[in-house]
C-alpha cells in the first residue's frame, strides 16, 4: 500500500480544497493522536505553525482532532519548524505538528508531524495514521470526561531564542557585525533577528510584516534579490534568507553572491573535520548537490554520500550510519549535534562563528569550490499526470538522446516533486552550452506532451 496523502514532507496541498481541508485536518489530528497514545500518562501534542492565512483553518481543526481522542493541545503560535521539533522533545510531547507550506506561496498550505524524539515520522508511520483516517475514526472518540484541553505556551518564541543561542559556541559574539536577514514574513520573523541581535550583531530585518498572504512573496530563499540589495546598499558583511517555515537558508556574501547549501556543507564539513568535531567520515547529500562539492571533500579525504531528494531522507541515513552533517543544496542542512531537522538559523551562525574566527570577508570565506554548470528547470503539469507525461515514449526518447550525449562529460537527473505537481530536469557537465541544450530539449518535450 502506497501513501495517498503523505509527501516527502507531510502532506501538503492548495488551503480549503482537498485535500488541505478542515476535515481532512481534524481526522489526522484523531488519527495521529490515537497512534501516538501510548500508555496511562496524559497526552500531549504541541502545534506550530507558520505566518499564513489558512493556518487559522488548520489550527484549530487539528486541536479538535487531537481534543476529541483525548490528547491535550499545547499551541505554539508561529514558529519556525525546528522550534517545532525542539519543543517536541524538549517539553517530553508524545507527537509535535508543524503547520508550513514551507516555500510555497500562501495559498497553499502543509501539515509535518514529528514524534516524541522530535523526528520527523517513518513512512510506516504516516502509512498506518494515513490508513487510519479513513477506517474506524469513530471509535478512537473518548467519553465526554476524557477529553483533552488545549492552552497556549507563551514563552515558546523565547524557549527557542535561547536554544538558538546556546547552539553558537561559546565566547564569541557577533559584536562588529552587520548582518542582513530576510525572514520571508514567514515563521522565524521575530526569532531570527532577536537572537542575531542578542548575540551583537547589528541587524537589517527584511520580510518581517506577515500578512498572511505574503509569505515567500518576492522574498526569501528563493526570491534573494532584496537580500542581496540590501546587503550591497548597508554595507553589510553578510545576508542570510530563510524561507517561509525557516527549515532551509541561502547566503550572500559582502558583494551580493549567493552562497547554496552546497557551499555551506562544505564549510562545515571541512570546518568540523579540522575540529574533530565531524562524525561519519563526511557529509550527506542530495543527487542534486553539484559534483563540485564531492570533488572538495574528497580531496580532504571526506567522502560524499547522496540519497534521493528530501531532507528526510537525508537525515534517515544520517542517523543509520552515524553522520552528523548533512543537507541539500536548496538550503536544508541539519546539523544533528543541534538540531533533529534542518534549521536555517542554526545553520547560519555555523557559518557566522566561522567568520568571526577566520576575520576573513564572507567572499573570501565561503565559497570554496567552483560549481559544475548546473541547470534546474521545473515543468508544471496537471495533477495527477506526472507519470503518465514522464512514460510518454517522446519524453523517454528525448531522456535518452541527453544522456547519450552527456555520457562521460555529465549526469542527468529527471524527478517529480514530491510536493507540487512539477517534473523537474536537471543536468550537470563540464560543458555549460552542452548541459543548457539538453535540458532545453527534454523540458520542451515535456510541455508539448502535457499540452
Amino acid at each position: 500500500m502506497t501513501r495517498k496523502l503523505f509527501g516527502t514532507d507531510g502532506i501538503r496541498g492548495t488551503a480549503n480544497t482537498d485535500p488541505m481541508t478542515a476535515e481532512m485536518a481534524m481526522k489526522l489530528g484523531m488519527a495521529a493522536g490515537r497512534h501516538f497514545t501510548r500508555g496511562d500518562h496524559r497526552h500531549v501534542v504541541v502545534i506550530g505553525k507558520d505566518t499564513r492565512l489558512s493556518g487559522y483553518l488548520l489550527e484549530p481543526a487539528l486541536t479538535a482532532g487531537f481534543i476529541s481522542v483525548g490528547m491535550d493541545v499545547v499551541l505554539l503560535g508561529p514558529l519556525p519548524t525546528p522550534a517545532v521539533a525542539m519543543l517536541t522533545r524538549s517539553m517530553r510531547a508524545d507527537l509535535g505538528v508543524m503547520i508550513s507550506a514551507s516555500h510555497n506561496p500562501y495559498q497553499d498550505n502543509g501539515i509535518k508531524l514529528f514524534g516524541p524524539d522530535g523526528f520527523k515520522l517513518s513512512d510506516e508511520d504516516e502509512l498506518t495514521i494515513e490508513s487510519s483516517m479513513f477506517n474506524g475514526l469513530d471509535s478512537y472518540r473518548v467519553s465526554s470526561d476524557h477529553l483533552g484541553r488545549a492552552k497556549r505556551l507563551d514563552d515558546a518564541a523565547g524557549r527557542y531564542i535561547e536554544y538558538a543561542k546556546y547552539t553558537f559556541p561559546r565566547g564569541l559574539r557577533l559584536d562588529g557585525l552587520k548582518i542582513v536577514v530576510d525572514c520571508a514574513n514567514g515563521a522565524a520573523y521575530k526569532v531570527a533577528p532577536t537572537v542575531l541581535w542578542e548575540l551583537g550583531a547589528e541587524v537589517i530585518p527584511v520580510a518581517v510584516n506577515p500578512d498572511g498572504m505574503n509569505i515567500n512573496k518576492n522574498c526569501g530563499s528563493l526570491h534573494t534579490e532584496t537580500m542581496r540589495e540590501q546587503v550591497v546598499a548597508h554595507g553589510a558583511h553578510l545576508g542570510i534568507a530563510l524561507d517561509g517555515d525557516a527549515d532551509r537558508v541561502v547566503l550572500c556574501d559582502e558583494l551580493g553572491h549567493m552562497i547554496d547549501g552546497d557551499q555551506l556543507m562544505a564549510l562545515i564539513g571541512d570546518l568540523w573535520h579540522r575540529s574533530g568535531q565531524l562524525k561519519g567520515g563526511g557529509i550527506v547529500a542530495t543527487v542534486m548537490s553539484n559534483l563540485g562539492l564531492e570533488r572538495f571533500l574528497g580531496e580532504r579525504g571526506l567522502k560524499t554520500i547522496r540519497t534521493a531528494v528530501g531532507d528526510r531522507y537525508v537525515l534517515e541515513h544520517m542517523r543509520r550510519e552515524g553522520f552528523n552533517v548533512g543537507g541539500e543544496q536548496s538550503g536544508h542542512i541539519i546539523l544533528s549535534d543541534h538540531s533533529t531537522t534542518g534549521d536555517g538559523l542554526v545553520a547560519g551562525l555555523q557559518v557566522l562563528a566561522a567568520l568571526v574566527q577566520s576575520g576573513k570577508p564572507a567572499s573570501e570565506m565561503l565559497r570554496l569550490f567552483t560549481p559544475l554548470p548546473q541547470v534546474l528547470k521545473n515543468v508544471r503539469v496537471a495533477k495527477g499526470s506526472v507519470a503518465e507525461v514522464l512514460a510518454a515514449t517522446e519524453v523517454e526518447a528525448a531522456i535518452r538522446d541527453a544522456e547519450v550525449k552527456l555520457a562521460g562529460q555529465g549526469r542527468l537527473l529527471i524527478r517529480k516533486s514530491g510536493t507540487e505537481p512539477l517534473i523537474r530536469v536537471m543536468a550537470e557537465g563540464e560543458d555549460r552550452a552542452l548541459v543548457e541544450a539538453s535540458v532545453d530539449a527534454i523540458v520542451d518535450t515535456i510541455r508539448r506532451v502535457a499540452g
